[in-house]
Parts: structure tokens; sequence; C-alpha cells
């Protein structure tokens, strides 16, 4: 097993380079160029699209599956919020054909002239596919209960 077990504080935007997906930092990379870039192809193609996916985060709750999660992208990607978010202060783990991320994501939202700064603790989890890397957990969670409410909020807004 490999692990870095100091934090890892350059921040993931989406903005690196993406040339090998078989990299696992290249996999978390290109899910964050989706997110941010609201590509929903890109998306499909970071996630495993079997029934086994799973996502339990602030928008979503439990989403189960890829047509289940995609809907939660969908809604994101429809909202007329812009916004924006990196991964952080994070370790990465590798154990054979799996690796999973343990971090924070931290976030901008602007909607209706309104500013949101998020915080989410966040989890990843990849597997290898045919060679290539796919996530296939995903777990999120906002310790503030007002700022989870007006994310939600914001989002469900269009």
């Amino acid at each position: 097993m490999w692990a870095s077990y100091a934090p890892i504080q350059e921040p993931v935007t989406g903005r690196e380079e993406l040339g090998d997906l078989t990299r696992p930092e290249h996999a978390l990379a290109q899910f964050y160029k989706a997110l941010n870039s609201r590509d929903l192809v890109l998306m499909e193609q970071n996630w495993d699209n079997s029934g086994a996916a799973a996502m339990d985060n602030p928008l979503g709750g439990i989403a189960r599956g890829w047509s289940e999660i995609r809907q939660v992208y969908q809604r994101l990607f429809a909202t007329r919020a812009t916004y924006s978010f990196e991964f952080w202060d994070y370790t990465l783990h590798r154990n054979g054909e799996v690796f999973w991320v343990v971090g924070r994501e931290r976030g901008r939202l602007d909607s209706d002239g309104t500013t949101l700064a998020l915080g989410i603790r966040t989890s990843r989890l990849f597997h290898r596919v045919d060679g290539r890397w796919r996530q296939i957990h995903h777990h999120g969670s906002i310790d503030d209960p007002d700022m989870l409410a007006r994310y939600q909020a914001a989002v469900v807004r269009r």
C-alpha cells in the first residue's frame, strides 16, 4: 500500500495536466475540470457508469448508480450561479486497483448578488476499469447547517 501521510496542500483545480489518466492525480484533476467547467460528458468519463457507483453529498443526499449521480450534477450545472471548487489539504492512498483521497474542498458560489464561501469535508474513491481510474464513491459534508441550507437553496433556484 502507498499513501501520502503528510497532507498535500497544493490544490487540485482541474486546470492541471490530464495527459495520463492511469495516474491517480490526473483522474482527480479530471473530476475537478468536469465540475468547474460544467462538462457532463467529461464527468461521465470520470465516474464508473455502473450501478455500483455511490455518492453522498450536500446536494443529492445518497445517489446510487450513475443515472442518479448524473441527476445531481445536471442540477448543479443548470444553476444560474457561478461557482468554482478546488480540493486541498488531502492525503492520497493507493492499494492495488483502488485509490482514495481524503481532504477538503473549498468553493465559491455567486448567486443573485450573494457570495458563499464553502468548506466541504470530502473523500473520493477510484478503482481501475479498463486500465484507467474511474470514480466509484464520493462523500462530502458541510459542517455548518446554515451554510448547507444556503448552498442548497442557491443551487435549487434557477
